[in-house]
This record gives C-alpha cells, structure tokens and sequence, in this order.
C-alpha cells in the first residue's frame, strides 16, 4: 500500500517543510554564545509553553495510556534530550557541515534497530538507495572532516548525538501506532528538557543569566526546527516508517550547509553541490521503494 497519499496534504509537502525548518537549527545554534544544555533545555521548554493552552484537548487520551508507553514515551524523550545535548554542543568544536553529515549514520542506525526489535526488512533497492544518499551527505561535509585536536571532539560529540536520536526515532514508530503525535510530542518534549535541566543543575550552568539576544534564539530554535521540524517528523511516523522519516532528515546536511553559506559566511564548494544533487537522488528512490507499496 501506498503510504505516500494517506493526508490531504500530500506527504511530500509535509517533508519539505520538516526538512527546512530543522536545517534551522545548527544556524540558531551558532548564532548563540549559551551553552548547548541550555539552548536545548529553553527550546524544549518554550516548544511545551507553546503547546500546553491545547493539552486539555487531549486529556481523555492522556488519562488512558498505559504504563509501559509511558515508559517509551519517557525513553525516546531521554534519547532526544541526549541527542541535543550530544549535537548542539559539536557545533562548537566542528563546521555545520561536518556536524550534520555525520547525522547521515541515523538511518542506518535505525534501519538496524528497526530489524533488530520488528523483524522490518528493507529491499536492496531501498538500501542501494540509502547507500547513495549517505554518500552524497557524507561528501558534503567531508572536506571538513577532521581526525584530530577540538574538531575530531565534535565529530564524535555528532555520532553519539545521533545514536541518541535513532533510538528516539525507533521508539517513537512504536508509540505513534495508537497515541497522538501531539501528545506524544508534548511528553517527550518535556522529558527531554527536563533531563536537561537535572544536567544544567548538576554542572552548576546559569538558568537566567542570558541577553535578550539569546532568549530569541531559544524562541526561535523552539518555533521553526522544533515545531514545524521535530513534531512534524514525529506527526509523519503515523504514515511512514521510521527508516524513510530517518531518511528524509538527510535532507538536513544539505539545507544547513546551505543556509550556513547564506547566515554563517560558511563556504560550498562544487563537490558539496554535485554531492547535494546525489542525497536528493538516493533519498528520493528509497522514499520511492521503502514506501510505495
């Protein structure tokens, strides 16, 4: 069955704008002098204030969840938590490009979790596919790559950021099978930021010391790559699997090198943009084979 066209909406749309407003993060990111638990912890935060005048919406369904979709729900937000502490804080030690590229492991990671705990199998031509993506990705921030000194410390800060956000991803598939993506946001939003803040105590960092400047990136990171980027994504597993969403966000290598370029003064050589061109190929056919059946 076709899982492309189950919307009004046709499904693309919905990915397009996913794919944008999270290639926004590493910018406001940067833009930023507070430290990466923090920026993360306010973002979750102000996305739960935004939402929470539509909570009540919702009670009947939260008051009917069980005991252990609590417990996943509270595990992908722990994982998601982990992935912005993980990630934001590379960026300062690594390039955009590099940082993100190396978020192009998420779908591998997620393909073997997917096989691993649902027995979800991939046809080869889904995986030649994802293969040629990764590449194309992965040449994107290669020439920023670096094997030594801060920038190696950030590369590694990215992988581990995206271990932790593949097992939000997976867990997240199996929550969204029978509870709301606004709900399910909502919760793990807040785990997550609140496993930031018990961080933010623990290494003693400042909940109020900040410029109006940094309190309007915190909004800003809250607005565009959390609401129109995460709970979109998180909206879509109802449609996808959690292998295809993953692959879209490969997206984001290219859209955040580019908007570094625009906002950073970062440079795009010409193998980053025939590199670029390779992701919207390999991620286009996966899209194509992994979800229409």
């Amino acid at each position: 069955m076709n899982t492309m066209n189950k919307t009004k909406v046709p499904i693309p749309v919905y990915l397009v704008i996913g794919i944008i407003a999270i290639s926004f993060s590493a910018i406001f990111v940067k833009w930023s002098d507070a430290p990466a638990s923090v920026i993360a912890m306010y973002r979750l935060f102000m996305t739960n204030m935004l939402m929470l005048p539509f909570l009540w919406r919702y009670a009947q369904e939260i008051s009917q969840i069980k005991s252990k979709d609590w417990l996943r729900i509270a595990a992908s937000g722990i994982g998601l938590g982990l992935h912005f502490l993980f990630w934001m804080d590379s960026l300062r030690f690594t390039t955009v490009a590099s940082s993100t590229a190396i978020l192009t492991l998420e779908p591998i990671f997620v393909l073997l979790g997917a096989f691993l705990l649902y027995r979800q199998r991939t046809s080869r031509t889904a995986l030649i596919s994802m293969f040629i993506a990764i590449v194309g990705a992965v040449c994107i921030g290669w020439g920023d790559f670096r094997f030594s000194g801060d920038a190696l410390k950030g590369d590694l800060l990215s992988l581990i950021g995206t271990i932790a956000v593949a097992l939000h991803m997976l867990l997240g598939k199996s929550i969204r099978e029978h509870v709301s993506a606004f709900t399910y946001s909502f919760f793990a939003f807040l785990f997550a930021g609140s496993v930031l803040a018990i961080y933010n105590v623990a290494v003693d960092n400042s909940f109020t010391a900040y410029a109006p400047k940094e309190w309007g990136v915190f909004f800003l990171l809250a607005i565009v790559p959390t609401v129109f980027g995460h709970y979109v994504f998180n909206w879509l597993l109802k449609y996808m699997k959690a292998t295809s969403v993953a692959m879209t966000v490969l997206g984001e290598p290219l859209g955040a090198t580019l908007l570094a370029y625009l906002f950073l003064g970062e440079t795009i050589t010409t193998i980053q943009l025939f590199a670029g061109v390779l992701l919207l190929i390999g991620v286009g056919m996966f899209l194509r084979s992994n979800e229409g059946k």
